[in-house]
């Protein structure tokens, strides 16, 4: 058993740097990962692997589970939790801070384009765990993991997950539950909360130095604006918008959009109480903790827009005036619909747009509303639909309650198929190749959990090689496509989890 951190050269795995710890120590606390007892591996990437250059061979190394579950230190890492503030449901909350994650630091990626940075979640306390133990349980861990990579094979910009380590050490979260560490990847984990944090604190010079290092190493075509500031928060805020409008095509619903939570780099950061939706209901809550409703389905675009401006007002004193900042945030609200009218066609399979379309999408969302159809196999099962074949509606009908809305809905629908002259067999790939078969249900998430439980991670392996496929028909895994079993809907989510 480990019981210290160990220096390795860890030769056939990675060797870092950390390009976060050249920012002044204020930004950051150096630390050590508390070391796990025993641990061993629940679940591997090896496309996020990939991604890094690291051979999906490396889980053999003597050194892996001691390296990715923080036991041992590989060469050249600097490892350290970096400090943010950030609103939580809508209110400030001050400082904050990787309360239980710990920064490796980055090694190249794969394809040459950049770095990606490790981080391990779940490595014990640090200055910013405000009373918490530092730890992450099994159960959260494997939804993290298995998300993360369910997200970036629907193509949806997000964080990685290399790996996840367990260990038999218990920690206390509604009862005892059994320890675990994912290893998490992106290029950069700098959050709004981030900037949010030096404005607060009304510390200006790191706010630019913090602005400036963004901009070197992930924006750098917008040094060549006359304001790059500005620039950079109009960037942020495009790329926020587009991600929800990607969130709200696929149902996917985060849970706890805090500025800390949001990414600067738009991407989909820090997954808790997650939820893809079934039972349509724009007002659905995933968060059990969210008793207000503040981040339900319906309100994410909103909050991503109320986020982003929190980001411009952090960013004021280094855009220069109020007239500017809004400026840079005023694209949000074009960009979202823009990207939510391309994505939603697509679902459809148009590939026109015509003045009318947006009856017939409120139409669609109202019958998905009132008779709570499921999202995700609704959009699946219209792909079969054929213009001049009625019956191929049955599989569709059968998530109806109220069919002859329906019914009603599919005549105009096909009517509009005609006036662009679609062909079915073509607009099924079409609609196939973007509306998923498979999501990261929570029943299939429990399931694996509880097994994973049980030292059976049989399941975990399972679902992330369904869900690295998500459009694909998989007919010997249909069972994981089906409407979700009624002890489903007892399923709750929070914070915790």
């Amino acid at each position: 058993m480990t019981t210290t951190n160990d220096i390795t050269d860890a030769p056939a795995l990675l060797t870092f740097d950390n390009r976060f710890a050249q920012l002044p120590p204020a930004f950051y606390t150096r630390l050590q990962p508390t070391p796990l007892p025993a641990p061993y591996l629940v679940g591997f990437s090896e496309d996020a692997a990939t991604a890094i250059g690291l051979d999906a061979a490396a889980t053999r190394h003597p050194d892996f589970l001691d390296v990715f579950t923080g036991n041992r230190i590989a060469a050249g890492s600097q490892p350290l939790a970096a400090v943010y503030s950030g609103h939580q449901f809508g209110v400030w909350a001050g400082q904050l801070g990787d309360g239980r994650a710990i920064s490796l630091g980055d090694v190249p990626a794969a394809d040459g384009a950049g770095r990606m940075e490790l981080q391990l979640k779940g490595s014990g306390q640090t200055p910013y765990s405000r009373m918490g133990d530092g730890r992450a349980v099994l159960r959260s861990s494997i939804r993290e993991f298995l998300c993360s990579e369910a997200m970036a094979a629907l193509g949806i910009p997000t964080t990685r997950a290399l790996a996840v380590t367990g260990s038999d050490q218990r920690v206390l979260r509604e009862a005892a539950e059994s320890a675990a560490v994912v290893t998490r990847m992106a290029p950069s984990f700098i959050r709004f909360g981030s900037f949010e944090h030096w404005y607060y604190n009304q510390r200006f010079d790191e706010l630019k130095i913090l602005a400036d290092a963004v901009l070197e190493q992930f924006y750098p075509a917008l040094l060549q604006q006359a304001n790059p500031y500005k620039a950079l928060l109009s960037e942020v805020t495009r790329r926020t918008a587009e991600l929800m409008a990607q969130w709200q095509a696929v149902g996917f619903m985060h849970g706890v959009m805090n500025t800390d939570n949001m990414s600067i780099l738009g991407l989909t950061l820090d997954y808790g109480p997650f939820g893809f939706m079934e039972a349509f209901d724009a007002r659905h809550i995933c968060n059990h903790t969210d008793s207000q409703g503040r981040y339900s389905y319906q309100m994410q675009p909103r909050i991503g827009q109320w986020n982003c401006f929190a980001l411009g007002q952090a960013m004021l004193p280094l855009v220069g005036s109020v007239e500017d900042t809004e400026a840079a945030l005023a694209g949000y609200e074009a960009v979202f619909e823009a990207k939510q009218d391309q994505l939603l066609h697509a679902k459809l399979g148009l590939t026109t747009s015509r003045p009318d379309d947006d009856k017939l999408i409120d139409a669609m969302f109202a019958i998905l509303q009132n008779g709570h159809v499921d999202f995700t196999l609704f959009f699946r099962r219209l792909g079969e639909l054929q213009i001049g074949n009625p019956t191929s509606d049955e599989p569709i009908r059968d998530l109806i309650i109220d069919r002859p809305a329906f019914d009603a809905w599919a005549a105009q629908y096909r009517e509009r198929l005609r006036a662009e002259a679609s062909d079915d067999g073509q607009r099924r790939l079409a609609m196939h190749a973007v509306n998923p078969k498979y999501v990261l249900r929570n029943y299939l998430a429990q399931v694996a959990i509880e097994k994973a439980q049980q030292k059976d991670f049989s399941e975990v392996a399972k679902l992330q090689a369904i869900l690295r496929r998500p459009f694909d028909e998989h007919p010997e895994h249909d069972k994981y496509a089906d409407l979700p079993p009624g002890w489903a809907s007892h399923l709750e989510v929070s914070c915790s989890s």
